[in-house]
């Protein structure tokens, strides 16, 4: 069954960090592409945080005929000199939002957008994104399929506080729903994601090589593994 890598991606983004480069596959050929944007990229100070947005493009590219096993659990460290901020902004609960969408939560709580192509064995899907604060522990990527059936969902995203390389670490599992949608893969091709509002997403450190990393490993039902690093050019 082919992976749907790319909702990987919609976790990835939906927190805060920024991210870039080529993923290096591990073991699988699978290659991913990322165009990222952090405005701005210049990094405030512990004293002084500087609120940032993400827009974020990808890109997968698989080999033809390819198999491919399906996505259980992505994990993110996130650079040190991140800094989330979601107790600081309105929330809404997985409750909540599963139950009504977004357009039942607290307007300020949708901090990004996104969407993406995808295939469905061999028609298109287009998956829709809204990106919503859960708070301090958690940030939603709330997720809309059409197509081969209607699909609506929160995906969850657990993020914990680190000190030292890292500032936080996030935990997610793919909703079986969003992995098979009437007995089909999801397969996604392209996303372009954008979040953030004020400083829910800061920053408060450029390293001296002017470079925030990340670090990500994906899991698949296979067996596989694929861990993604990468950074992208700030500035003090």
């Amino acid at each position: 069954m082919r992976r749907p890598v790319a909702l990987a991606a919609v976790l990835l983004a939906g927190t805060a960090a920024a991210a870039a480069a080529v993923a290096a596959a591990q073991p699988s050929p699978i290659t991913v592409t990322v165009t990222p944007k952090v405005t701005p990229n210049k990094a405030g100070t512990p004293a002084h945080p500087q609120g940032v947005k993400l827009d974020l493009r990808l890109q997968i590219h698989y080999p033809p005929d390819y198999q491919l096993a399906l996505v259980q659990t992505v994990d993110v460290w996130f650079p040190k000199g991140g800094l989330y901020n979601g107790d600081k902004f309105p929330t809404c609960s997985y409750n909540r939002l599963n139950a009504l969408g977004p357009a039942g939560c607290p307007k300020e709580s949708i901090m990004g957008r996104g969407s993406g192509v995808a295939t469905a064995d061999t028609n298109f899907t287009y998956p829709k994104i809204t990106i919503v604060n859960g708070g301090q522990h958690e940030v939603f990527a709330y997720t809309i399929l059409n197509n081969p059936a209607r699909v609506q969902t929160p995906v969850i995203g657990k993020i914990t506080k680190l000190s030292g390389r890292w500032s936080y670490k996030l935990h997610v599992v793919i909703p079986k729903v969003l992995q098979v949608v009437a007995g089909v893969p999801i397969v996604l091709h392209s996303l372009h994601l954008f979040a953030g509002r004020g400083d829910w997403l800061a920053t408060t450190y450029c390293p001296p090589n002017h470079k925030w990393a990340y670090h990500a490993v994906t899991h698949f039902s296979s067996g596989d593994t694929l861990v993604t690093d990468g950074a992208v050019g700030c500035h003090s």
